[in-house]
C-alpha cells in the first residue's frame, strides 16, 4: 500500500461515504501524506457516481465507467483502507463509527460525506411502491428494469417523475431521449411512451429564475412531456397509482421519486447538532458544531449562516477546504473557513446533446453549451481515472509537522526502534483487552483454551476419530482488518473440509505492524473478528496462537479436525467417469495482483472478496453426501496444480473443459491485459502435464488455471450419476457458480496427464502469445 502505511501509525482518520468532496480528499492524501495517519474510507458502494454526468447516463451518451469514481484504486492511491460497509451511526464518547453487519471502526478524527436521499417517508406509500434516484447503485438497477418494461410492454406505457427541480425535469428529458431511442431500435411505436412531470408548486425549476423556468417550459411542451403543477403527491397506491392532494389519481407504470433531499436518522440519533431537517450542522470548517473531532460536507451537511441547495457543485468546491481542515486538525493546527458561494452555474440538459446554462438572472441554451459541459465533466473525471505517479521519496518523507511538532517524531522514533525474537512479540495487556472484546466457541472436547493461564491447548479426541492438522499464513491482500481475517479463516479451514472432516480448534498466528497501542489492539480485534465470525459458523473453538511485530500484517492459522478413519476424503480416490466439480470461480491471483497495480476496478475486487469470505463448509457437506471419490481445495497452485496432486496418486488422466471454467469478474480482462500474480511463473512449471498446450493456449482462459487462489472453492470428483443432483444443490446452497468442469478419463501412456479442451480460437495456435501469456512463462524452464 501507498502513503505512510509504513510509519507506525498515530492517529486515525476515517472518511464515512465516497461523495465528492471526500474523492478529492483522498486524492489530496494521496498526493501528500501524513506519516503517522492512516487513513480509512467506509464505503456502503465501492464506484461513486458523478452527479453532473448521471443524466447523460441515463440518456446512454456515457458509459458506466465513465461516469463513475472507482474508489478502491482512489483507496489504494491515497494509502487509505477501504471498508466495503454501510455506516450506521457514531458512537461519540468511543470515537467508533458503528457499520451494519461488522464490528465498528475506530477513530480519532472523522469526516462525513454521505449524501442524501429524496423524501420519501412524508407521502404513505412512496417507501413502498415509488422508485427514488437515491441512492444510485438502487437507482440505477430499477432504471434497467424500467426500460426492459418499456420495452417489453403491448401498449402504452408511461413515467411519471414526481419532482421539478433541477434533477427531476433533467431526468425527465433524459428518461424520454432513453426510452424512446429504445422503442424505436427495437421497431416499436416511440409514441406509445408518456412522460409526466410532477411538481407541488406552482411552476418547474421553482428555485431557478423566470428565464429558465420560461426556457424549460417551452421545451416541456415541445418533447411532449405533460406538466402537472401545483399537484402535490399525497400518497403513492399499489402499482405506483399516485394520489394527488387536489383528488386528481394519475397512473403510471414508473414512477420515479425526485422530490427535496431528506437527511438519514442516524446523525442525530448518534448526538451529532444538526438542523431542523435532520442535517449536521457544520460551521465555516465544515466542522461539526457540537463534536469538532467531526466533519462532514455533501448533501449530508448544513452550514450555519449559510444555507445552499443540495447540489453537487458545492460538495465539488467542498472538498480542497475540507481535504485542507482536515490535515491542520491531525497536526493541531488553526482551520480555514470556507464560504460557499452565492450562485452556482447550473448547465441543465435536456436529453438530447442540447443543454441549458442558467445562473442568477440569466439563462442560455445550445448545442454548444451540451459539449462544454461534456468538456468539464471528463476533465474532472480524468483527474480521478488517471491518478498521477508518486515520487518513493515524497511517498515515505517525514516531517516534522506531523502531529504538532517535533514531539512526535520521538513517538514515531520510540515505536519504530523494537527487539527481535521474544521481544517482538505484541504486549500481553493489548492482547488481553482485545480478546476480551471477542466471543471464541466454547466447545466441551475443549479441556483447556483461552480462558485458561497455561502454556499450551489441551483438546479431547472423540473415541473413534483421528485427528487432522494444517496451517495456513499469508500477508494480507485487502486492507480491510475484518474482511482479512475472514478470509484467513476460510483460507486455513479449507484443507479440513476438502478432507470430510470438522474442525474443531483454531490457532493464531499473527504478524502486526508497528504502533501505539490502542492501534495495534483495535487491529487485532478486527482481525479476530473477522476470523470468528467464520469459526462460529463452523463451530470451531479459537484456543490460543502467538502475535509478532512486524512491517505488514499477516495472519494465518493452524487448524485441528476430527475425522472418522473410514470417511477420510483424500485426494487420490478419482475414478475414470467421474465429473469434475468445482464449486467457486478463479481468478483471485490476477485480480488482487491487478488491484495492487490500481488496475482492477472496484466491483471485480467486491465480487472477488464476497467468493474469498463464501465458507467451504456446506459445499465439502454437499460433495460429500453425493459421493465425492476425491476432493482438495484449490489455493496456491491454480486448478492445474491441484489436478495434478489428484491424479497422480489417483493413476487417471482427467479432461478440462476451458468454456465451463467459471471465472471472477474481470479475471479474463486483467490476464488480456497481461497482469499476473507473482507465484504465476512458478505455477507454470507444471504445464509439462498439460498433453495438448498449444491447443489449449488458444483459449484465453488458459492462464487462469495457473493462477493462485486464496479462500477458493473445492475441486471434487463425483460418479457421473449424482453430478448433476450435486451441482443443483451447491448452487441451491449458496455456490452460484459452481460447474462441472471436466471429466476423469483412464490413464494412457503410463503417465498421468490433464488435456485440456479450449472453448475457441484457432487450435495449434502458439500459447504464448494468448493473454499476455509470453510475459508469465519467460524464463520459466518446463
Amino acid at each position: 500500500m501507498k502513503g505512510s502505511s509504513n510509519a507506525p501509525v498515530l492517529k486515525d482518520l476515517v472518511l464515512v461515504g465516497g461523495g465528492h468532496s471526500h474523492i478529492a480528499v483522498l486524492r489530496r492524501f494521496g498526493m501528500r501524506p501524513e506519516p503517522g495517519v492512516r487513513l480509512t474510507l467506509v464505503v456502503r458502494d465501492v464506484h461513486t457516481p458523478y452527479s453532473g454526468m448521471l443524466p447523460g447516463y441515463v440518456a446512454g451518451h456515457y458509459a458506466y465507467d465513465e461516469c463513475h469514481i472507482d474508489l478502491r484504486p482512489l483507496a489504494r492511491f491515497a494509502g487509505a483502507r477501504l471498508i466495503h460497509a454501510e455506516a450506521a451511526g457514531l458512537d461519540l464518547e468511543e470515537g467508533r463509527v458503528l457499520c451494519h453487519g461488522r464490528p465498528p471502526v475506530a477513530y480519532d478524527l472523522v469526516s462525513l460525506d454521505t449524501g442524501s436521499r429524496p423524501d420519501t417517508g412524508s407521502v404513505p406509500g412512496a417507501a413502498e411502491h415509488a422508485i427514488p434516484v437515491k441512492p444510485i447503485d438502487g437507482w440505477l438497477a430499477r432504471w434497467e428494469r424500467v426500460k426492459a418494461e418499456a420495452l417489453e410492454a403491448c401498449g402504452d406505457y408511461r413515467v411519471t417523475v414526481v419532482g421539478a427541480g433541477a434533477g427531476g425535469v433533467e431526468l425527465a428529458l433524459s428518461v424520454r431521449h432513453a426510452l424512446r431511442g429504445a422503442v424505436a431500435d427495437g421497431g416499436g411505436d416511440p409514441d406509445r411512451l408518456q412522460i409526466d412531470l410532477v411538481s407541488a408548486e406552482d411552476s418547474v425549476l421553482p428555485d431557478h429564475n423566470r428565464r429558465a423556468r420560461s426556457r424549460f417550459g417551452r421545451i416541456l411542451r415541445e418533447r411532449g412531456i405533460g406538466v402537472y403543477t401545483g399537484a402535490a403527491v399525497a400518497e403513492v397506491g399499489p402499482g405506483g397509482r399516485l394520489h394527488l392532494e387536489d383528488g386528481r389519481e394519475l397512473e403510471t407504470d414508473a414512477p420515479l421519486w425526485v422530490t427535496r433531499a431528506s437527511a438519514p436518522e442516524w446523525p442525530a440519533a448518534s448526538g451529532l447538532a444538526t438542523d431542523e431537517a435532520g442535517f449536521v450542522a457544520v460551521n465555516e470548517h465544515l466542522q461539526s458544531t457540537s463534536h469538532p473531532e467531526v466533519f462532514a460536507s455533501g448533501d449530508i451537511a448544513s452550514m450555519v449562516g449559510h444555507p445552499r441547495p443540495k447540489s453537487g457543485v458545492y460538495a465539488v468546491r467542498q472538498g480542497p477546504p475540507l481535504a485542507a481542515n482536515l490535515r491542520r486538525a491531525l497536526l493541531g493546527r488553526r482551520l480555514k473557513r470556507h464560504i460557499p458561494q452565492q450562485e452556482a452555474l447550473a448547465i441543465i440538459s435536456t436529453g438530447d446533446r442540447h443543454a441549458v446554462a442558467v445562473r442568477g438572472r440569466w439563462a442560455v441554451e445550445g448545442d454548444w453549451l451540451w459539449h462544454a459541459k461534456r468538456r468539464i465533466d471528463r476533465r474532472f473525471m480524468a483527474k480521478y481515472h488517471d491518478l498521477p505517479q508518486m515520487e518513493e521519496d515524497q511517498e515515505t518523507e517525514v516531517r516534522e509537522e506531523i502531529a504538532g511538532g517535533p514531539e512526535a517524531l520521538k513517538e514515531i522514533a520510540s515505536v519504530a526502534m523494537r527487539c527481535g525474537g521474544c521481544g517482538a512479540k505484541v504486549g500481553s495487556s493489548v492482547l488481553s483487552r482485545a480478546l476480551a472484546r471477542l466471543a471464541p466457541v466454547d466447545r466441551d472436547d475443549i479441556l483447556l483454551g483461552l480462558d485458561a493461564p497455561d502454556d499450551a491447548a489441551v483438546v479431547e479426541v472423540p473415541e473413534g476419530q483421528v485427528m487432522v492438522h494444517t496451517v495456513d499464513f499469508f500477508r494480507a491482500m485487502v486492507d480491510d482488518p475484518y474482511v482479512f481475517g475472514q478470509i484467513a479463516a476460510n483460507h486455513s479451514l479449507g484443507d479440513v473440509f476438502a478432507m470430510g472432516a470438522d474442525p474443531q480448534s483454531a490457532l493464531a498466528l499473527a504478524t502486526l505492524p508497528y504502533g501505539r497501542e490502542e492501534k495495534v489492539e483495535e487491529q487485532i480485534y478486527q482481525m479476530m473478528a473477522g476470523a470468528l465470525s467464520v469459526f462460529e459458523d463452523s463451530n470451531t473453538a479459537l484456543v490460543g496462537g502467538h502475535t509478532g511485530e512486524g512491517a505488514e500484517l499477516a495472519f494465518g492459522f493452524a487448524i485441528n479436525g476430527l475425522v472418522a478413519r473410514d470417511r477420510i476424503l483424500r485426494k487420490g480416490g478419482m475414478r475414470p467417469g467421474d465429473v469434475l466439480i468445482l464449486t467457486k470461480p478463479v481468478g483471485t491471483g490476477t485480480l488482487f495482483a491487478a488491484d495492487m497495480r490500481h488496475l482492477a476496478k472496484g466491483r471485480w475486487v467486491a465480487k472477488a472478496l464476497e467468493a474469498m469470505v463464501t465458507s467451504n463448509r456446506r459445499g465439502a457437506e454437499l460433495l460429500f453426501a453425493h459421493g465425492a471419490t476425491a476432493c482438495t481445495d484449490v489455493t496456491g497452485f491454480g486448478v492445474l496444480g491441484h489436478l495434478v496432486e489428484m491424479t497422480k496418486p489417483s493413476g487417471v488422466d482427467v479432461e478440462v473443459r476451458l468454456e465451463d471454467l467459471p471465472v471472477l469478474d474481470g479475471a479474463l480482462e486483467t490476464v488480456r491485459a497481461g497482469v499476473f500474480s507473482s507465484l504465476q511463473p512458478e505455477n507454470v512449471r507444471l504445464r509439462r502435464a498439460v498433453k495438448n498446450p498449444e491447443a489449449a493456449g488458444a483459449d484465453e482462459r488458459y492462464p487462469l488455471l495457473f493462477d493462485p487462489q486464496t479462500a477458493g472453492g473445492l475441486l471434487a470428483s463425483v460418479p457421473e450419476e449424482a453430478a448433476a443432483d450435486c451441482l443443483a444443490a451447491l448452487r441451491e446452497a449458496g455456490y452460484p457458480e459452481a460447474a462441472a468442469i471436466g471429466r476423469v478419463r483412464e490413464a494412457e501412456g503410463g503417465e498421468e496427464s490433464v488435456t485440456v479442451v479450449p472453448a475457441g480460437g484457432a487450435v495449434g495456435a502458439d500459447p504464448r502469445e494468448v493473454g499476455g501469456f509470453r510475459r508469465w512463462t519467460q524464463g520459466v524452464t518446463p
